[in-house]
Order: structure tokens, then C-alpha cells, then sequence
């Protein structure tokens, strides 16, 4: 048994990777301020005696005992990382060091969980891990992007100049149960207005492409990479290598719940990646992965989630019609 901390650990993807780890015999320590996490993503495993909580924003150095790190504390999501960008800079940086600074003093294995994102708007393509990149600095998304490239950074720099064990994942669209209803990606999104009968809105004309992992194979592939012997030097792409329109993404979403919404397209936003899709070929050689869960599988079990979250939820305001009597 091993005593594994998660920080982020109540969101999207620490919730399931806390169950992951739950499962396989250890204990784990979820660390989460709850900003984009939400502690009804943990609600049935809070009595487990191996779960332990702590409520702790990760800009503020944190002091436990452990034998391994993930680190998945941040905002994924556009609007929720525009929400606060110097608090996205700061998670990604400043939570970085914090992290680094006690897996250095426990003498521990670190995982940072970064993203697709450090490609920007890729000129390669499929985007490999020796590609560097095309990322506006400028941007809205900048934030984001270019704190987890310098959380990368320190995490490469403490590999060298300490000696310490890391793992870095570079993590595609990732999807499935527990994302939030309004993260503003597309899949929840579609498949919420799909639920509503509203229109899907699809930016630019939809052709913009992008892969999507279902979750439980993500988490498979960062414990993975967590327990891969030896030294593992530089990024591991982790995604899913098929690659799908968004506009398809919506035709798909609105077939499978037989829904009548329509699609709406609307402007494209700054800086929004024309394609994105990764080269697994390193996680398969390095740690004999690759997703498993078919995208229609995926989005029938999300669906599925969604549909049973909605029927619980109060129902939004309709708007009122005008009607004139002659």
C-alpha cells in the first residue's frame, strides 16, 4: 500500500483517478480548494477509511507525508482558466514549485499533469512530443498555455538539478461522467443542449478537429506512466489518436440521444487550435498504451451521466412569448 496524494483531486479527472488509486490498495490524500472541483465528485468515497481530504489551495505550500504526487491542480477548462488568468498562471507556477519543493523534501515521484495545450495552434500534425509548439503569448489562452510550459520547465529542471523522479503527461481532450455541465467544452456542452432539444453552438464552421479519450483509459495511462521504471526524461503525450470533426462530434451526440436540436455557428474564438490530435507512439512504446474505449461507448456512458444529472437538476427558466390577440 502506498499513500498517494492527488491535488485537484475533487475535480473531472482527480475524482476518477482518486477511485483508480482507491481501488488498487492505497491511500489517498485528496488535496482541492474547489474552485472547479466540486466535493459531490467525491461524496461516495469520503467514508472510505484509505480517503483522506484537505481542503488547500496549492499557491500556499502544503505539508504532508506521502510516497507519491500527482499533481492535476488547475482550471481546464477556457472559461473557467479566463475566469481569473493570474490565478491560472499562479496555480500552474506557483502550485508547480510548491509541489516540487515537498516531493523534494519526501524524496518522492512527482506527475505533473500537463496539456495539449503547449502545442497552441499546431503547425505539426499529429502533434508529437519534440514539437515546440505555436502559442500566443498574447492570447486569452496564454494563461493556461504558457503556465503549464513553464510548470514543464521547473518540473525538468528539478529532474536535473535535484534528481528527482518526474513524470510528465501531456494530456488531450479528455472526457466522461462527472465533467461539469457548464465547463464550456464541447463535449458536455453538446451534450447538454443535445438533453435540452437547444441549439448546439458550433464556432467557426465545425471543421476544426480534435480527439477525445474517454476517461478511464486516461487514468490508466498517467498511473502508467507513474509506475513506469526507471528514469523517464522529457513529455508523454496521452490522448486518444483518432480524430474527429467538431461538427462531426455534434451529428454524433444529436444521433445517439435522437435529439432535435439544430446547430448554430458562431464566430471562432482568438486563438482557438484548428486541429488537435496526438502521436501516441511514445506511451505505447514506453508504457504499452493506448485508449481502449470507442468514442460512441464513451459518449453513450456520458450521455447516460448527463441525462440522470439533468433529471435532478431544476429546470431552466423558459422565456416568456409575447402574444398579441387580435
Amino acid at each position: 500500500m502506498k499513500r498517494v496524494m492527488v491535488s485537484g483531486g475533487a475535480g473531472f479527472l482527480g475524482s476518477h483517478l482518486c477511485r483508480k488509486l482507491l481501488a488498487q490498495g492505497n491511500e489517498v490524500v485528496c488535496v482541492d480548494n474547489y474552485f472547479t472541483g466540486n466535493r459531490g465528485n467525491i461524496a461516495d468515497i469520503l467514508s472510505d477509511k484509505n480517503f483522506d481530504v484537505h481542503r488547500h489551495d496549492i499557491t500556499f505550500p502544503l505539508y504532508v507525508e506521502v510516497d507519491e504526487i500527482y499533481n492535476l491542480a488547475c482550471p481546464a477548462s477556457p472559461i473557467h482558466y479566463q475566469h481569473d488568468p493570474v490565478q491560472t498562471t499562479k496555480t500552474s507556477v506557483m502550485g508547480a514549485i510548491n509541489m516540487l519543493g515537498l516531493a523534494k523534501r519526501l524524496r518522492c515521484r512527482i506527475l505533473q499533469a500537463s496539456t495539449s495545450e503547449v502545442y497552441g495552434d499546431p503547425e505539426v500534425h499529429p502533434q508529437r512530443e519534440d514539437y515546440r509548439g505555436l502559442v500566443n503569448i498574447n492570447g486569452p489562452r496564454a494563461c493556461y498555455d504558457e503556465g503549464k510550459r513553464c510548470a514543464e520547465t521547473l518540473f525538468y529542471d528539478y529532474q536535473r538539478q535535484h534528481g528527482l523522479g518526474i513524470r510528465v503527461a501531456r494530456i488531450f481532450n479528455t472526457y466522461g461522467p462527472r465533467m461539469h455541465p457548464k465547463d464550456g467544452r464541447v463535449v458536455s456542452n453538446f451534450i447538454v443542449q443535445a438533453l435540452r432539444n437547444e441549439p448546439i453552438t458550433l464556432y467557426g464552421d465545425g471543421s476544426q478537429t480534435r480527439s477525445f479519450c474517454y476517461v478511464d483509459d486516461l487514468v490508466d495511462g498517467l498511473i502508467r506512466l507513474m509506475n513506469v521504471d526507471g528514469d523517464v526524461i522529457g513529455p508523454v503525450n496521452l490522448g486518444n489518436p483518432h480524430e474527429i470533426s467538431v461538427r462531426e462530434l455534434a451529428e454524433t451526440i444529436i444521433e445517439l440521444i435522437g435529439s432535435r436540436s439544430a446547430l448554430d455557428f458562431r464566430p471562432l474564438p482568438a486563438d482557438d487550435p484548428r486541429q488537435r490530435c496526438p502521436d501516441i507512439g511514445r506511451a505505447s512504446e514506453l508504457l504499452h498504451w493506448k485508449p481502449r474505449v470507442e468514442l460512441r461507448e464513451g459518449l453513450s456512458r456520458t450521455i447516460a451521466y448527463f441525462d440522470e444529472l439533468l433529471a435532478k437538476a431544476p429546470a431552466p427558466p423558459q422565456s416568456l412569448e409575447l402574444k398579441v390577440v387580435a
